[in-house]
């Protein structure tokens, strides 16, 4: 299993429509990826642990069967259809991590 993360940093004035996140593009994910999604977890910053402004207006952890499933989920002609998406919700720069259970 390997979790593909995107993180969206929280900036003043950014742009993010999280009404179109959830309704077109975790779809267009789930579609384009297929079998090789296993699972999709959104996580909505709410704050820092201080009480303080969250430092992620959101977090997004995609989980595939294994890193080859990834590979060919993100790099074939629907990842880039699901990264060109992107620019329809938001004008922040996501932090993309891969990464895996320990």
């Amino acid at each position: 299993m390997v979790i593909f993360s995107v993180l969206y940093p929280a900036k003043a004035g950014a742009r993010f429509d999280e009404a179109y996140y959830h309704a077109t593009h975790i779809p267009l994910a789930r579609e384009a990826f297929g079998e090789a999604l296993t699972d999709v977890q959104v996580i909505k910053g709410l704050s820092s642990p201080d009480g303080g402004p969250a430092p992620f207006v959101l977090i997004t952890h995609l989980t595939f069967a294994s890193p080859e499933a990834m590979a060919g989920a993100l790099g074939g002609q629907r990842g880039a259809e699901v990264a060109g998406d992107v620019v329809n919700f938001t004008d922040i720069v996501p932090v993309v991590q891969v990464g895996a259970p320990v």
